[in-house]
């Protein structure tokens, strides 16, 4: 009989389609000594009882308990991780100014590596509590400190994807906050990248440099062009800001005459690796270019409610085939959970079909077919994730990581109103993903290592 590191026994929730949810029920989960679920085995299957007589009473058996499910762990696609110092503050006021008068004078105080180890710390450890397993960071234009970003990452065992980021135009940075030129910008990508292909030797999760210009207002033409350039010499992945608000998306087009999908992709900077968060002003010319290149969107609902200055199509955008994962934008979202940034996703899709203008008529009032539902949701934090980042994540299938975060609905100070012991799981499920708190997250694996415990 093949042996396995891990075996873990219970009822599971993993996407099987973007509308469709797979119910594993009391199923068994072979882990390999690389964190990879090896196989997957239903009760009814011939060696499921060879395997629970041989397993069930070592060490390397987990058994969940009443009332407990596995979930995938949650893939963010869009975090500032210095920006956690100030989540929850500001959020009333225009994205520009809020950039100019909290966040840049927050991010430029990396430059203080004791600061930076502080801020990282607590942002990571928090993600991990609420079930996030991978994130795509944003780190600060600061070399040393975004590596330091990164080696929390690998020492806390959460998969991360870590940018540091690019602003060298004189014009739209403030002389506290920028590269040092764009040579400077340049050379330090090139040194991080280097580093974390390095650490990422000795990380069981992985850890991945990401070329990160801030977005096209923060950069020069030879900036973007350099980190294109950059990205396709070390096969990186990309990230930035697309088509996220009024004022940025025109900023863009006076500047180039295009939208920034078409700018950002004459600088190289679009592939199969590449995540572009917000995008809420793309057009279906955009769409399309971003389904030829492979480029995901990283949905951030929350966040926009605040900066984006509209509701983006995200139902349109994936029936067009657009890749799309979720952000929760911290701190521009105030949120660390993609619980609350899936409901958020439901109820903003919502309004976009139904409208909110009440001096219309109902049936002129909306934009039709726009809503999603929560198992799209879910797919958008899970599968969805793994996907745009073109990694084996975010699905409890033969092949995929263990990622996992284990739900406990039954704990007494956040209980979950489950009271027939034969409910159906589809709405078991639902109730999940409205419902859950920190505290109902017991234990969050990444790779088949524990990584972060409520016990």
């Amino acid at each position: 009989m093949k042996k396995y590191t891990q075996i873990f026994q219970g009822t599971a929730f993993s996407s099987k389609s973007p509308k469709e949810v797979q119910i594993l029920k009391d199923y068994l989960f072979c882990i390999n000594a690389n964190g990879m679920i090896e196989k997957v085995i239903a009760p009814e299957d011939t060696d499921y009882e060879t395997l629970l007589e041989t397993y069930q009473d070592k060490e390397s058996f987990h058994r969940l308990a009443e009332g407990q499910y596995f979930f995938p762990g949650f893939i963010d696609l869009h975090v500032h991780a210095p920006q956690w110092a100030q989540s929850g503050t500001a959020l009333d006021i225009p994205l520009y100014d809020w950039l100019n008068t909290y966040t840049f004078p927050l991010e430029s105080k990396f430059s203080d590596l004791d600061f930076a180890k502080n801020v990282y710390q607590d942002v990571v450890s928090t993600l991990l509590a609420n079930g996030t397993t991978t994130a795509l960071y944003f780190a600060t234009v600061h070399k040393e400190a975004s590596l330091v970003l990164a080696e929390i990452c690998s020492k806390k065992g959460q998969r991360g994807l870590v940018g540091k980021v690019v602003m060298d135009n004189l014009e739209q940075t403030p002389e506290f906050y920028r590269d040092a030129d764009t040579q400077a910008a340049l050379i330090d990508t090139e040194e991080f990248i280097l580093a974390v292909k390095e650490l990422a030797k000795s990380t069981k999760q992985g850890v991945y440099p990401v070329v990160t210009p801030r977005f096209i207002p923060s950069c020069t033409d030879d900036a973007l062009k350099g980190l294109g350039a950059l990205a396709a010499k070390y096969d990186t992945h990309i990230q930035s800001h697309c088509s996220e608000s009024d004022w940025e998306h025109g900023y863009v087009q006076e500047r180039f005459n295009k939208n920034d999908a078409f700018a950002l992709h004459d600088f190289g900077l679009l592939s199969e690796k590449s995540v572009m968060a917000h995008c809420n002003f793309l057009n279906d010319n955009d769409a399309d270019l971003f389904v030829e290149t492979g480029t995901a969107v990283s949905h951030c609902p929350v966040s926009n409610a605040y900066f984006a200055n509209s509701v983006i199509p995200i139902a349109h955008l994936h029936s067009k085939g657009v890749e799309i994962g979720l952000g929760s934008d911290i701190s521009g979202g105030f949120s660390p959970s993609l619980f609350d940034n899936a409901r958020q996703a439901v109820i903003s899709s919502r309004m976009l079909e139904d409208g909110v203008n009440t001096s219309l008529p109902a049936d002129g009032r909306g934009v039709p077919n726009s809503r999603i539902t929560i198992n799209e949701a879910f797919y958008f934090a899970t599968a969805g994730g793994g996907e745009s980042l073109s990694l084996p994540i975010g699905r409890l299938a033969e092949n995929y990581a263990w990622d996992i975060q284990i739900i406990d609905i039954n704990l007494p100070s956040a209980r979950i109103p489950v009271f027939n012991s034969d409910e159906d799981l589809n709405d078991v499920f639902q109730k999940i993903m409205y419902l859950v708190r920190p505290e109902n997250i017991r234990e969050v694996w990444v790779q088949g290592e524990k990584v972060h415990s409520r016990a």
